[in-house]
């Protein structure tokens, strides 16, 4: 197998996280039950085959590796894939794939597809996505992964089958959606971005970015610049109810003994365990 770049894994509630995230180097994530991933700062071989992808936004370490991707899949004869991003990104986009198809004299298959916030993405009839608006330096998205379920409507509990057959049969509605969130992925984003999205903080699973996490960097510049720091957790400590939490995308700046460190220090109890480092 070719393994071109790391990848980490954390298995949790029937779902498999796939990826690696280092802020300014390369961030990308997939979730192979659901059929789709986040973000293509880098590609690693194994992830070739997943044909979804949603970008966050268009820092080269979230997306530098898109091009690759869909060459990777026509070289293999696999079907063009579907890659959602920012509204005003895919014209951008198709520009950046026209030039690389000219240097490369390949053709560079794939479908853009438009996202802004509030939108909703169906991907089957159980999956739908919603995107939210993040806070960075460039335009931005976060993404939320649903469960649909159709349940019997509370007012018809108490009737039996053939009640309920006989109604459905008269052309009235029984069943209502009820949609579960799964999993969030914030993508960069300061503070606000992740609490005006609040379902966020409901998904079975959470990714987050925690891109500073030392004392000594402030966190205005910080929020300024589109990020968060490790107070920013510990401030809404209580509002964090995911069965998963995982924080990346953590700078250079600190190695991963500091890291680990300094988070377990504001965080004795890892969230009752609930919080995961991915270092």
């Amino acid at each position: 197998m070719i393994r071109n770049a790391p990848i980490k894994r954390l298995e949790h509630g029937g779902l498999t996280v796939e990826g690696y995230s280092r802020a300014a180097v390369q961030t990308y994530w997939r979730i192979p039950e659901l059929k789709l991933g986040f973000d293509l700062g880098a590609q690693p071989w194994d992830f070739m085959g997943t044909a979804t992808w949603f970008v966050t936004h268009t820092h080269l370490d979230h997306i530098a590796a898109l091009p690759v991707y869909v060459a990777r899949r026509r070289l293999m004869k696999m079907e063009p894939p579907t890659i959602y991003l920012p509204e005003h990104a895919v014209e951008l986009v198709e520009r950046l794939l026209h030039v690389v198809s000219r240097l490369d004299r390949g053709r560079l298959p794939c479908e853009l597809i438009a996202v802004r916030p509030g939108d909703e993405i169906e991907l089957s009839r159980e999956l739908v996505v919603t995107a939210s608006a993040t806070r960075h330096t460039v335009p931005s998205l976060g993404y939320l992964v649903w469960e649909r379920r159709r349940k019997l409507k509370s007012e018809y509990q108490t009737l039996a089958g053939d009640q309920i057959r006989d109604l459905r049969l008269s052309g009235v509605e029984v069943t209502e959606e009820r949609r579960i969130p799964l999993l969030g992925y914030l993508g960069d984003s300061e503070p606000h971005g992740l609490d005006a999205a609040p379902a966020m903080y409901e998904a079975r699973i959470l990714i987050a970015e925690m891109t500073f996490v030392s004392p000594s960097h402030r966190k205005e510049k910080i929020h300024k610049h589109g990020h968060m720091h490790l107070d920013d957790f510990a401030e809404r400590r209580e509002r964090f109810k995911n069965e998963r939490l995982i924080v990346a995308h953590f700078s250079t700046r600190c190695n991963e003994r500091q890291i680990r460190s300094l988070i377990e220090k504001a965080f004795p109890d890892l969230l009752d365990g609930r919080l995961h480092l991915w270092l």
